[in-house]
This record gives structure tokens, C-alpha cells and sequence, in this order.
């Protein structure tokens, strides 16, 4: 099958009302999230900040409200260093309104793929029992895998955008090093996700060693669309079901040319046994009858 087979596939699928249904609660989930997150910045938002820009370029002292959250500190620290001098009060302008709208979408992207994975068990069920009910599901992780894979990807897309800090100055560069970070959390937290409620860890080693380079051009695909502005709220449960048929299609491969450790349905499997036994058992009642 086609990637754009494969692509058309998972539209189709998208638009279901079941599928449908199940997009709505990361919908809700994010606005939810944003509209908080919106107005706790509100109280020491947008307005205080270029208050204290303004203090900070004229040189008054910074009185910082000690009951302000941690991020709104550390904010206004880098504001006042920032705003110390010409040069780098005009980067930090560009930066705040600029580069502000960016993180926002970023961080709608972000909490939306968090949301997903708890979905994706459902959403990849119901792609199972539609196309791929002869396959057996071997997935692999224990109760607690999904969050350290959380807090690594988190943990190493926070590092990375400390050690892209430099590039963020350079015009055009800037946004392939924003971009970096997010696409890392991004790829790692969907493909373990999809890979993880599907494959065994060796059918996913198998795969992935073939597979990485396809992997990580259909996870690049949707992170392109994902830059759409919040169209990630809607579509998270579109990602699932694409990387889904991926996965699907190949374990399907895998079966039809029998590699060890890649069974068939295990009831089929045990019927067919079941089937065989019943006529070697009748043909030999039947040399019996003819002696």
C-alpha cells in the first residue's frame, strides 16, 4: 500500500462519528488548559511585563511580588537583563511579541499530544477491530513506561531549546531551532505511544531498524500540520490513526512471511490446530472402518 493509500485511509477513518467523537475531548481538554493558563498570566501578564520592560529602560528599580508564580519570575529577571541595554532591548521586543506567539502554539501542541496518548489504546482498538481484526496486539511497556518516555522527551526538548539559545538571534535559523526541540517531543511521544499499544518490543525493533526513515517522515508530515495554527486540538486523534495503519500494514507483512515471534490471531491459530486434529482423527477412523 501507498503512502498516499495509507494517508487516505486514516482521512477516511478520521471522519467517522466515532472518531469524531473521541477528537472532541482533546478539544475540550486544551481550551480548557489554555483558557486557564491565559488568565493565570493575565494577573501578572502581558501588561505588568512591559511595565517592568519600561522600568528596567529607564533605569527605575524592579520590585517583583513575591506571591507571583516561579515562571513569571524567572520572566522578569530575563526581562530586566535584557532591557539593560539597546542592543538587547530590541531582541527582547522581537522575542516577546514575536517568538510569544509561537510558544503559545507550541505549548497548545504539546498538551494536546499529551492528552492523545491516553486516547490511543481506544483509538487504535477500533482501527484493530475495522481492518486489522486478524492481527493479535503484543504491546509492550509497563503501567508506568508512558510517563518516563514523557519525562525524558520532555526533559531532552527543555535541553535542547537551552543549547539553541545562540541560534534564536540568527534570522530563518531561529525557526528550524525552535522547530527542533518540539519535533523531538513530538516524534518520540507519538511513535511510542501508537508502536507501544501495538508491537511487541521485538516485532518493534524489527520494524523500526526497516521502518525509521518512514517513521519519522509521516511523524514530520504531521508535525507540519500540527504548525496550523491550533488545528492540533482537532486533528491529534487524525495522528493516531495514521501512524496506526502504519504500524498495522507492516505487522500484517510480517505475518504473511512468517517471522518468528509473529503469530496469527491466537484463537484462529488454536482453531485451525483444532481443525487439523478433527480430520487427521476422521481419516484415521476411516482407514479403521475400511480394514
Amino acid at each position: 500500500m501507498s503512502e498516499i493509500d495509507i494517508f487516505s485511509r486514516s482521512v477516511k477513518d478520521f471522519l467517522t462519528s466515532k472518531m469524531l467523537k473521541i477528537a472532541l475531548i482533546p478539544l475540550i481538554v486544551t481550551m480548557i488548559f489554555m483558557y486557564i493558563l491565559f488568565f493565570t498570566a493575565a494577573d501578572f501578564g502581558i501588561s505588568t511585563l512591559q511595565e517592568i520592560a519600561q522600568a528596567s529602560q529607564n533605569g527605575e528599580e524592579i520590585v517583583i511580588d513575591e506571591s507571583a508564580p516561579f515562571y513569571f519570575v524567572w520572566a522578569t529577571y530575563l526581562i530586566v537583563f535584557l532591557f539593560k541595554y539597546s542592543f538587547t532591548s530590541y531582541i527582547a521586543g522581537f522575542l516577546l511579541y514575536t517568538i510569544g506567539t509561537i510558544i503559545v502554539l507550541n505549548i497548545s501542541v504539546i498538551f494536546s499530544i499529551v492528552v492523545i496518548g491516553f486516547l490511543t489504546p481506544t483509538i487504535l482498538e477500533k482501527i484493530h477491530q475495522k481492518h486489522y481484526s486478524h492481527l493479535t496486539l503484543h504491546g509492550y511497556g509497563t503501567l508506568f513506561s508512558p510517563l518516563w518516555v514523557l519525562f525524558k522527551s520532555l526533559l531532552m526538548m527543555i535541553l535542547l531549546f537551552i543549547l539553541f539559545i545562540p541560534l534564536y538571534f540568527v534570522p530563518l535559523i531561529n525557526l528550524i531551532a525552535f522547530s527542533l526541540p518540539l519535533y523531538y517531543f513530538f516524534h518520540k511521544l507519538l511513535n511510542y505511544d501508537v508502536s507501544s499499544t501495538i508491537l511487541s518490543q521485538k516485532e518493534y525493533k524489527i520494524i523500526y531498524e526497516k521502518e525509521a526513515n518512514t517513521v519519522r517522515f509521516r511523524t514530520l508530515v504531521l508535525y507540519f500540520i500540527s504548525m496550523i495554527p491550533f488545528i492540533t486540538l482537532f486533528t491529534a486523534v487524525f495522528y493516531i490513526i495514521y501512524l496506526g495503519h502504519g504500524y498495522f500494514i507492516k505487522l500484517d507483512e510480517m505475518y504473511k512471511l512468517d517471522i518468528p515471534d509473529s503469530k496469527m490471531n491466537d484463537k484462529n491459530h488454536n482453531n485451525d490446530i483444532k481443525n487439523i486434529k478433527e480430520l487427521e482423527n476422521s481419516n484415521i477412523r476411516k482407514q479403521i472402518s475400511n480394514s
